[in-house]
């Protein structure tokens, strides 16, 4: 269990990634890294898409999209030994393609410029310790409540993303079941059930095995699932590289700026709510409830924006699908390690990430999302306030599919809670300051 080839080679691993100090073994992190990079690897398909229905070269945004998530998550894991993947956020390539290039009509150079620019304010918020701050003065309640609302949109998301949960077409409620008998629906459900069996058996590499199974299962059925090759070898200086293509200092106009602070203003909510959460499925909090290596890990995600709008991609984001890897076992940063790895060898191999359909990921997103759901059994319900707070923030990332949404309901909520039931003296001038700068962030309608 854990080993590799050689013993030695093995020692070095796990005291450079303190693995036996987490519990873990080097094998489970292997397997663990290989799961969540099976869970996002469909990023490679949908940021190249959205960018390129905005004008971009989906060629060049593909190896950008490759070469963010490797450099972001070999940062995570040999900097800040921690098993969370890094990748371009999808919320925010979907606000830079539709808003700024096909909304706004900023140029492509312009609006990559925004993303560095964007990067260099969120990793100066974060080396100054103002995102840590902003961690310290997170209420338990909506830091649990958080968890929870990941947990549900993950599972909405991967639902969606087969068909088992659809837009409703008729007036009444807005989701409605998919098609049930369709062959990406019931593969998803047969496949979450067998997880919940394999997990309960403690069967080693469990959801990666499903994952595996589902995938092949796909190609021997699924014409829509096909084999297109092996290797494909990359041209980074081809015609429509955006390499070094960014315009900063049209990017600084005035007219672009409060774009730019829209981007940060998420970014610094919904990418720091997405690592608290990852972490506390993971067991990574100290004793105090704060993130193990929790300032690395903030700088990792911000710095990997600045290196994303440099290559020509979206903005970075630690990634929801990370839970996958935690929950199969990831406790270090050999896990991110092995993600940032393999999406660099995915540059030449790229072919193949058209073998793994949104079916066979879709089980493990949704059952890593029930995980998750877990944290309501952390809340204080003696503090109704504070747990109830805690619930609306949950309720409201998944009914608005927005992550910061939920949090500034709930950091409102508590504070108008607290002070009318006399309990002010609980509160603090962090979490009053905060709930402020996101109530006026949303009311002056910049938020994304």
């Amino acid at each position: 269990m854990g080993e590799v080839p050689s013993a030695s080679q093995g020692t070095s691993l796990e005291k450079y990634f303190r693995i036996k100090e987490r519990g873990s073994t080097v094998r489970q992190e292997l397997i663990a890294g290989l799961t969540t990079f099976l869970a996002m690897v469909y990023s490679v398909i949908v940021v190249p898409n959205m960018l390129g229905a905005a004008g971009f070269d989906p060629g060049a945004v593909f190896i950008a999209t490759c070469l963010v998530a490797a450099f972001g998550s070999l940062m995570m894991g040999l900097w800040a030994n921690l098993p969370m993947a890094i990748g371009c956020a999808i919320s925010l390539t979907a606000f830079t393609a539709f808003s700024m290039v096909l909304g706004q009509g900023l140029s492509i150079p312009v609006a990559l410029g925004a993303v560095f620019l964007m990067g260099i304010v969120f990793t100066a918020i974060t080396v100054t310790g103002v995102r840590q701050w902003i961690l310290t003065n997170l209420p338990s309640g909506i830091a649990h409540g958080t968890g929870i609302g990941i947990g549900l949109f993950l599972l909405l998301i991967a639902a969606n993303g087969v068909g088992l949960v659809v837009k409703n077409p008729f007036d009444g409620l807005p989701v409605a079941l998919g098609e049930f008998t369709s062959l990406p629906v019931l593969a998803s459900l047969i496949g979450l059930a067998i997880i919940f069996g394999i997990e309960r058996l403690r069967v080693p590499g469990g959801i990666l095995l499903v994952i595996i199974g589902i995938s092949i299962f796909g190609l021997i059925f699924d014409p829509n699932v096909k084999y297109q090759g092996l290797f494909a070898m990359p041209n980074l200086t081809a015609e429509g590289s955006l390499i070094g293509t960014m315009d900063i200092m049209g990017a600084m106009n005035p007219v672009v700026i409060p774009t730019v602070l829209a981007l940060v203003m998420t970014a610094i909510f919904d990418a720091t709510g997405t690592i608290r959460a990852v972490a506390g499925q993971a067991n990574l909090l100290d004793k105090d409830g704060q993130i193990i290596s929790g300032g690395k890990a903030l700088t990792s995600d911000s710095v990997s924006s600045i290196f994303s709008g440099f290559i020509g991609g979206a903005p970075a984001a630690v990634y929801i699908e990370s839970a996958a890897g935690t929950a199969a076992g990831g406790k270090t940063g050999l896990t991110a390690t092995v993600v940032g790895s393999l999406f660099l060898l995915l540059i030449f191999l790229a072919p193949l990430s058209y073998l793994v359909p949104a079916y066979a990921t879709a089980p493990a997103l949704m059952y890593v999302g029930l995980l998750m759901l877990s944290n309501v059994s952390k809340l204080d319900l003696d503090d109704t306030v504070g747990s109830l707070s805690g619930l609306l923030c949950a309720v409201f990332i998944v009914l608005t599919g927005n992550i910061v949404t939920g949090i500034m309901i709930a950091f409102n909520a508590l504070v108008i809670g607290r002070v009318v039931c006399g309990e002010w003296r609980k509160l603090n001038v962090g979490t009053v300051i905060i709930a402020i700068v996101l109530a006026v962030f949303y009311a002056g309608g910049w938020a994304i």
